[in-house]
């Protein structure tokens, strides 16, 4: 059987590739798949402890069983339509989820978010500086897997809104080349509480970094690099 395989971040520069294909056994498991491609594309090998594998954009165990015409998505750790969306989801509930290469308007997400019997909006924007390392920056580059992200971003976010009882969660995330002062992410909490919207707006941030399948790159004045994060635990063991 053929299973296509796609690269993201520093495992699209180790593969020299954004994406290609296996030909598997039937039955092989998705293990199987990380040793063929390490042994198709040698510069994995050293990738492969922190690689976590989407099958069909979605998480997958290293036991799952693949099938012919699979897409199976080799994912490094993580360090955002219609107008200007790549990508969007909105629900009944008012939460709203974007990926997009424009500028982020926060105030009009942050209008769209509060309403009247809310008493504490808490924003936080993620701003490119212009230092990393002790290296000036010059610019960033974001890339993600587009709709696996939109999709976990949502189930994120909608569960950090329920966990926390706020009215609302907003997320809109930029993708492509940044200059230094703009915003790559901006997320908003709206809630009756303060207390509540702080808490939010704070495990959103922490848990998008972590689970969110969105890279970073580094330009520095003497070259440039991905920036290796890493994966929440209860991914990182799959």
């Amino acid at each position: 059987m053929t299973v296509r395989i796609l690269f993201f971040g520093m495992l699209k520069d180790a593969a020299g590739a954004a994406e290609g294909a296996l030909d598997l056994p039937e039955g092989a498991t998705v293990e199987a798949a990380l040793e063929a491609a390490a042994a198709r594309w040698p510069e994995l090998e050293r990738h492969r402890r922190s690689t976590v594998i989407a099958v069909n954009q979605k998480y997958a165990l290293k036991t799952d069983v693949l099938h012919e015409g699979d897409e199976v998505a080799f994912l490094p750790p993580v360090s955002g339509g219609a107008g200007p969306w790549l990508q969007e989801e909105e629900d009944e509930a008012g939460h709203f989820f974007a990926l997009t290469r424009e500028r982020i308007d926060t105030g009009w997400l942050r209008e769209r978010m509060a309403q009247p019997r809310d008493g504490a909006v808490v924003v936080f924007e993620g701003i490119v500086r212009n230092h990393s390392g002790g290296r000036r920056t010059l610019f960033l580059e974001y890339e993600c897997y587009e709709g696996m992200a939109i999709r976990v971003m949502a189930e994120m976010g909608r569960a950090v809104a329920a966990r926390h009882g706020v009215s609302r969660v907003g997320i809109v995330h930029r993708l492509g080349r940044l200059e230094i002062g703009e915003a790559s992410v901006v997320i908003v909490a709206a809630s009756p509480h303060r207390q509540a919207a702080f808490d939010a707006a704070l495990e959103a941030i922490n848990r998008l970094k972590k689970e969110v399948p969105i890279w970073k790159k580094e330009h520095f004045e003497d070259g440039s690099a991905w920036v290796e994060g890493e994966w929440d635990s209860s991914i990182a063991g799959r």
